[in-house]
Parts: C-alpha cells; sequence; structure tokens
C-alpha cells in the first residue's frame, strides 16, 4: 500500500490507508485494556497498587480513544462499534483477530478468578495485550510511513504502560 493510495471512501487528503486501518484496530484494542481494568476495578480484595495501575492504564488509554475518534470523524469514517457481538471465536475487536486481544473465555476467566490468582492473571493479560499493541504499531511501520505518525506515538505509550505493568509483576514477586 504506497502513500499515494488514499482510495478510501470518504477520507481525507490529511490521511492514508494505513493510518485508518491502524486507528481503526487501535480504538478496540484500547477498549480491550479499559475492559480489563473496569473487570479488575470491580473486584473486592485486588492489591492497591494493582488498582492503581488499572487505573492508569484507563486514564491514558481513554483520552487515546477519544483522540482516535476524533481522527476519524475528521477523516469522515466511522467509529468502530464497542458493542459488537462477540464469542469464544472472536476478539475484542468485533471479530477481527488482533494480537493481544482477549477472547471472551479469557475474560470469564478472569473474571471468575479472586485473590491473587485475580491479580496475576491481569498482569500476565495486561502485559501480552500491551505487547500487541506494540507489534500491530510496529507492523504498521514496517509498512509504510504513517501521516500521523500514530503507530510511534502508540509504541512509546505501550511501552511505557508495559513497563508499569512488569514493575508491578516483578513487585507481587510473579515476575523474576
Amino acid at each position: 500500500m504506497g502513500m499515494g493510495d488514499d482510495s478510501t471512501s470518504g477520507q481525507s487528503a490529511d490521511t492514508n490507508n494505513a493510518d485508518l486501518a491502524f486507528t481503526m484496530m487501535m480504538i478496540p484494542h484500547h477498549e480491550g485494556a479499559i475492559e480489563m481494568s473496569d473487570v479488575l476495578l470491580s473486584k473486592s480484595g485486588v492489591e492497591p497498587e494493582v488498582a492503581e495501575l488499572a487505573e492508569q492504564i484507563k486514564g491514558a488509554q481513554g483520552p487515546e480513544i477519544e483522540q482516535m475518534t476524533t481522527w476519524l470523524d475528521d477523516w469522515d469514517q466511522a467509529v468502530p462499534d464497542p458493542d459488537a457481538m462477540m464469542d469464544d471465536n472472536m476478539d475484542h475487536s468485533g471479530g477481527m483477530m488482533m494480537s493481544g486481544m482477549m477472547s471472551e473465555a479469557d475474560m470469564a476467566s478472569l473474571g471468575n478468578a479472586t485473590g491473587t490468582d485475580f491479580d496475576r492473571m491481569f498482569l500476565e493479560m495486561m502485559i501480552l495485550h500491551h505487547e500487541g499493541a506494540i507489534e500491530m504499531a510496529e507492523e504498521e511501520l514496517a509498512e509504510e510511513i504513517l501521516k500521523h505518525q500514530v503507530a510511534p506515538e502508540v509504541i512509546v505509550r505501550v511501552e511505557d504502560a508495559m513497563d508499569m505493568v512488569t514493575d508491578q509483576k516483578r513487585n507481587d514477586g510473579s515476575v523474576k
């Protein structure tokens, strides 16, 4: 896909297909992290440091979703439906398989876990989730230069978040 290939209907000259595709995939990906954080924050007995981490993730990814939604609106594109139907064969992207997304079965397991098992499961899933976001961004960078530099910004932010999650797991003793 070349930089001059801006054939998506309604797409403005200020973006390209890579920006568009990446943004449309990253919104549900970020929503997945927020959903996992909401599961954690709805539980009692969660380690305060892990709850604080979930709040930080929500605090970072919520505004990023708003920014990406604004871009889609500016580009005259539909925003991905966060309420798309899912089953065990789909992930949180509404059916498109994305790296790092948790299945409904994964989310059910997380919701059913308790105590330190829950904290550990949340941290492990969040690391996988963030690794998936970095993988998606790196793949996008390998394909072409993005006009809005969406992918590089995501990589930096997600790596920072992943460092926080990994540090928390080390503090728990679940990562050596």
